[in-house]
Protein backbone atom coordinates (compact mmCIF):
# COMPACT_ATOMS: atom_id res chain seq x y z
CA UNK A 1 0.00 0.00 0.00
CA UNK A 2 1.30 3.49 -1.04
CA UNK A 3 0.84 6.29 1.49
CA UNK A 4 1.75 8.85 -1.19
CA UNK A 5 -0.47 10.73 -3.92
CA UNK A 6 0.58 12.54 -6.61
CA UNK A 7 -1.20 15.71 -8.56
CA UNK A 8 0.35 18.08 -11.38
CA UNK A 9 4.42 17.24 -10.40
CA UNK A 10 3.88 17.33 -6.59
CA UNK A 11 3.60 14.16 -4.33
CA UNK A 12 2.82 14.35 -0.56
CA UNK A 13 3.27 11.57 2.13
CA UNK A 14 0.11 10.75 4.25
CA UNK A 15 -0.35 9.16 7.30
CA UNK A 16 -2.76 8.19 9.61
CA UNK A 17 -3.77 10.47 12.80
CA UNK A 18 -5.40 7.70 15.14
CA UNK A 19 -5.81 10.23 17.81
CA UNK A 20 -8.25 12.76 15.35
CA UNK A 21 -9.15 10.70 13.10
CA UNK A 22 -7.99 11.26 10.17
CA UNK A 23 -5.70 11.32 7.27
CA UNK A 24 -2.98 13.85 7.16
CA UNK A 25 -0.66 14.69 4.19
CA UNK A 26 2.06 17.12 3.77
CA UNK A 27 3.86 18.01 0.41
CA UNK A 28 7.33 16.93 -0.27
CA UNK A 29 9.99 18.44 -2.60
CA UNK A 30 9.05 22.10 -1.36
CA UNK A 31 10.43 24.64 1.17
CA UNK A 32 7.22 25.76 1.78
CA UNK A 33 5.13 24.23 4.43
CA UNK A 34 1.60 22.96 3.09
CA UNK A 35 -0.60 20.37 4.22
CA UNK A 36 -4.40 19.50 4.32
CA UNK A 37 -6.76 16.67 6.13
CA UNK A 38 -9.47 14.84 5.83
CA UNK A 39 -11.50 11.99 7.54
CA UNK A 40 -11.83 9.56 4.16
CA UNK A 41 -9.78 8.83 1.12
CA UNK A 42 -11.79 10.53 -1.63
CA UNK A 43 -12.12 13.25 0.45
CA UNK A 44 -8.20 13.64 1.21
CA UNK A 45 -7.83 13.15 -2.74
CA UNK A 46 -10.22 16.27 -3.14
CA UNK A 47 -8.18 18.00 -0.04
CA UNK A 48 -4.91 17.14 -1.81
CA UNK A 49 -5.49 18.65 -5.22
CA UNK A 50 -7.12 21.97 -3.16
CA UNK A 51 -4.22 22.20 -1.75
CA UNK A 52 -1.42 21.99 -4.53
CA UNK A 53 -3.84 24.73 -6.45
CA UNK A 54 -4.25 26.84 -4.00
CA UNK A 55 -0.19 26.73 -3.32
CA UNK A 56 0.22 27.63 -6.94
CA UNK A 57 -1.78 30.66 -6.93
CA UNK A 58 -0.97 31.73 -3.71
CA UNK A 59 3.03 31.47 -5.21
CA UNK A 60 1.51 33.43 -8.50
CA UNK A 61 -0.10 36.22 -6.53
CA UNK A 62 3.13 36.81 -4.48
CA UNK A 63 5.38 36.38 -7.55
CA UNK A 64 7.67 33.69 -6.41
CA UNK A 65 8.47 30.41 -7.56
CA UNK A 66 6.46 27.55 -6.48
CA UNK A 67 9.47 25.30 -5.19
CA UNK A 68 12.99 25.45 -5.19
CA UNK A 69 14.97 23.36 -7.15
CA UNK A 70 17.50 20.93 -6.01
CA UNK A 71 21.12 22.54 -7.00
CA UNK A 72 22.21 19.33 -7.42
CA UNK A 73 24.80 19.27 -5.02
CA UNK A 74 25.00 16.92 -1.85
CA UNK A 75 26.63 16.13 0.88
CA UNK A 76 26.83 12.76 2.41
CA UNK A 77 28.11 10.84 5.52
CA UNK A 78 28.39 6.87 4.52
CA UNK A 79 31.06 4.55 7.07
CA UNK A 80 34.10 4.33 5.39
CA UNK A 81 33.42 0.81 4.24
CA UNK A 82 30.38 1.70 1.91
CA UNK A 83 32.52 4.41 0.66
CA UNK A 84 34.86 2.41 -0.82
CA UNK A 85 32.45 -0.15 -1.97
CA UNK A 86 31.01 2.26 -4.12
CA UNK A 87 34.56 3.89 -5.17
CA UNK A 88 35.42 0.66 -5.91
CA UNK A 89 32.19 -0.27 -7.69
CA UNK A 90 32.79 3.46 -9.86
CA UNK A 91 35.83 2.26 -10.89
CA UNK A 92 34.90 -1.23 -12.39
CA UNK A 93 32.03 0.24 -14.25
CA UNK A 94 34.86 3.14 -15.98
CA UNK A 95 32.71 6.13 -14.03
CA UNK A 96 33.41 8.94 -11.65
CA UNK A 97 31.81 8.18 -8.46
CA UNK A 98 29.52 11.31 -8.88
CA UNK A 99 28.27 9.34 -12.53
CA UNK A 100 27.94 6.01 -10.48
CA UNK A 101 26.19 7.57 -7.45
CA UNK A 102 23.64 9.82 -9.68
CA UNK A 103 22.67 6.47 -11.47
CA UNK A 104 22.35 4.68 -8.56
CA UNK A 105 20.43 7.25 -6.75
CA UNK A 106 18.35 7.53 -10.31
CA UNK A 107 17.41 3.53 -10.14
CA UNK A 108 16.46 3.44 -6.45
CA UNK A 109 13.62 6.18 -7.16
CA UNK A 110 12.80 4.41 -10.53
CA UNK A 111 13.46 7.70 -12.55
Amino acid sequence: MSNTMSYKGYSARIEYDDDDALFVGHLAGINDIVGFHADSVAELRTAFESAVDDYLDACEKLGQAPNKTASGKMMLRVPPKIHAAALTAAQLAGKSLNQWAAEAFSQAIKQ
